[in-house]
């Protein structure tokens, strides 16, 4: 098991990585002197582990769709129903939709009551669970509506990745690629645990440093402005690690654009991201003004379209990006049609553990 501290002014908490770690979780309970819990579950209740405590088990469901206010008011609803109080705890149980939604219904009943993370996915245990932001949609774009709040623990219990579709597996894995070009360069030979360890252990330092994305935690949104945009234009068929995959490319090619980097290390961009079996080209059909126009409700945009890009200083937020250049890079990227794109490779450090299904 590895154990990333992530320490900040006026909280602290552990993430704790490796096979069956999520029965840790009655001690954690313990620890935050929650009297009861209610547990958010998108896993059969056999994958639940216990809290120690009187729990109420609440099923969800995985997925952009329910990521929404009315699920987090449904939720909240339910915590009232319970006599859920201020000194109880809340847990999550699921992939990155459910840690984002319950974090924010945690966050907003009763002005806040401690959440627990158990994320069940590859793409939840390397990013959402990890660094207290919490959001969900809006029809105009993703995440616009949250908050900023921390959680009391994280589990990555490894085991849960032993469930997952390849198809889920790579949905982590373009979080993992987007790693590379913020600060962690050489994870593509390790086996998935030490992956998952190195990424997160690169997000918490990166969060300490910056919790309220003031500055750098803004690197942390690599690949995902055209990421984001690609999960609105295809209704989500695109999955959030294979957009910011192709995001991850793009932003490459913008910033070579720009001059900011040379052709070798664009063409890096798109190497790193095929190791990984991901997609690497825009879906056939996705017209290039579409996607600028959802650009410019990127939640990171303050003054015309912004990026965080690659560059001398390294990694940084540009803002004021010509739109006339944003549109020039899309037109050249590769198109394929969508079914090309989605779920059909294997990732290149694929293990027996990331094969099962």
């Amino acid at each position: 098991m590895a154990t990333v501290p992530l320490r900040l002014r006026d909280h602290a908490y552990d993430v704790r990585i490796g096979p069956g770690v999520r029965h840790s979780l009655a001690e954690v309970v313990g620890r935050l002197g929650a009297a009861r819990a209610v547990v958010v579950s998108a896993r059969p209740p056999e994958w639940v582990p216990d809290t120690g405590v009187e729990t109420l088990l609440l099923p969800a469901r995985d997925g952009e769709r329910a990521k929404n206010l009315a699920t987090v008011e449904r939720l909240c609803e339910e915590f009232t129903r319970f006599g859920l109080t201020r000194s109880d705890v809340v847990v999550s149980c699921g992939g990155g939709t459910t840690t984002d939604t319950v974090g924010l219904a945690a966050a907003l009943y009763h002005r806040g009551v401690a959440v627990v993370h158990l994320p069940t996915s590859l793409l939840a245990q390397v990013d959402a669970s990890i660094g207290g932001k919490t959001a969900v949609n809006l029809p105009a774009g993703k995440n616009l509506v949250g908050a900023y709040w921390q959680p009391g623990a994280v589990l990555c219990d490894t085991d849960y990745l032993s469930t997952l579709p390849t198809r889920e597996m790579l949905n982590g894995y373009g979080e993992i690629a987007r790693c590379h070009f913020i600060g962690a360069p050489n994870l593509r030979a390790l086996p998935p645990a030490d992956q998952i360890a190195a990424s997160v252990a690169l997000k918490a330092r990166i969060v300490e440093a910056d919790e309220r994305d003031t500055g750098l935690r803004h690197i942390l949104n690599y690949g995902h402005t055209l990421g984001h945009a690609l999960e609105k234009a295809t209704g989500f068929a695109m999955r959030h690690g294979e957009a910011v995959a192709v995001g991850t490319v793009f932003a490459g090619r913008l910033a070579g654009a720009l001059g900011r980097i040379g052709r070798a290390r664009v063409a890096e961009h798109q190497d790193v991201v095929r190791s990984y079996g991901l997609p690497a080209a825009l879906p056939a059909g996705t017209g290039s003004d579409t996607l600028v126009r959802l650009m410019r409700h990127d939640k990171k945009a303050v003054s015309g379209l912004t990026f965080v890009l690659d560059g001398p200083r390294g990694v940084e937020l540009v803002d004021d990006v010509p739109a006339e250049v944003v549109a020039r890079v899309l037109d050249g990227m590769p198109r394929a049609p969508l079914a090309d794109l989605v779920g059909t490779a294997v990732p290149a450090t694929d293990t027996p553990e990331t094969a099962r299904s």
